[in-house]
């Protein structure tokens, strides 16, 4: 099932995130944090998002939210939590995911489309061919500000890409890229029955060859109902893509709270082990499961320079993060990335 990769090429956090705009996102994401607190009567326990256990432990608190661990698969989560109509409220109201689809986006687009979204592009096509599995239709399932399906779009390889995508104002962006484009959630798309008849003509049973959700399961109140009307898009035989962090990877686990991975917008940190065992247990195939990420020990290494992480007593990690950072820093990362290491998670499965 596991399938090794290595990144396709360097990048640093600064490429995709500007500089000149952190001091901006520090200030909005604060904001963000206090308005979903003040939520906080409204809260609701959830079990865990993976597995369903109700056994549980504090792992963390950050910011004011509680992080549990799962007892039976190790999955850490928020809660209690929003519940979805809240969840949904905040989102369209958060001026920190505004300032990402006006000026973090737009200005680093270039960077992402190069160190991301190109080889994100090229790596679903080299799944597709393993598993044998022609590029017919693609679905996006959170197609934000677009520049995936848009160059999935430019390749011209397969025969038809669409996005689904809930917020106006990305729809619109996507709209405006000449990509086809959804404007709804995916589970008012479809549901138990199959493609609901709004959406018929936009989207005809058993056309899509491969859905593709990037980032998105960790946002969500219901990550199950998703991934199930994900799924219902499929034609048999299709293939889901699914990427989120890996709360079991490098740098979640080395830094923990200290993190950025670990926020008030991901509710759930799900393991490797764990997304596998409920993808399976939601009636698919996984069929392959990597972590080609790029920047784990980049930030390691920042966390040790700031002197917020310190690794004195840990001889392997002195020499990799202090002594011998600039000879060891890459290899190291490739290291993760090639053995189901990294804080990166991608996992690929087949619909029955």
């Amino acid at each position: 099932m596991a399938h090794s990769e290595i990144p396709a090429a360097r990048f640093s956090v600064d490429d995709i995130r500007p500089t000149s705009l952190e001091a901006r996102k520090q200030i909005l994401s604060r904001q963000d944090r206090e308005a979903l607190l003040a939520m906080r009567p409204h809260f609701v326990e959830v079990p865990c998002p993976a597995c369903g256990g109700e056994e549980r432990a504090l792992a963390f608190e950050k910011d004011g939210f509680p992080y549990m661990r799962c007892a039976g698969c190790e999955t850490l989560y928020i809660t209690p939590r929003p519940p979805a109509d809240l969840l949904a409220r905040w989102y369209a109201e958060s001026e920190n995911s505004r300032f990402w689809h006006t000026h973090v986006y737009p200005m680093s687009e270039p960077a992402r489309r190069a160190s991301i979204f190109g080889p994100r592009v090229t790596r679903l096509l080299e799944i597709l061919d393993r598993q044998g599995v022609a590029p017919g239709c693609l679905v996006e399932v959170g197609g934000g500000f677009g520049t995936f399906v848009d160059e999935a779009h430019r390749r011209g390889v397969f025969e038809r890409v669409i996005a689904i995508e809930p917020v106006p104002e990305l729809a619109s962006s996507i709209r405006r890229r000449g990509v086809e484009v959804i404007e709804a959630g995916v589970e008012a798309v479809v549901d138990e029955s199959g493609v609901r008849p709004a959406y018929a003509e936009a989207l005809p049973e058993g056309l899509v060859d491969v859905v593709a959700s990037f980032e998105v399961i960790e946002h969500l109140f219901d990550p199950i109902s998703f991934i199930q009307a994900c799924g219902r898009l499929l034609r048999p035989g299709g293939l889901l893509t699914l990427t989120c962090p890996n709360a079991a990877g490098f740098d979640m686990a080395t830094l923990g709270p200290l993190s950025g991975s670990f926020n008030c917008y991901h509710l759930n940190c799900f393991t490797a082990d764990a997304l596998v065992a409920l993808v399976e247990r939601l009636g698919f195939e996984v069929v392959e499961l990597s972590t080609p990420g790029a920047l784990d020990a980049e930030l390691v290494h920042r966390e040790v320079q700031a002197g917020r992480l310190d690794v004195s007593t840990q001889p392997l990690l002195r020499r990799v993060f202090v002594e011998e950072w600039d000879r060891l820093g890459g290899p190291f990362q490739d290291f993760l990335a090639a053995n189901a290491l990294s804080s990166h998670l991608w996992l690929v499965a087949r619909r029955p």
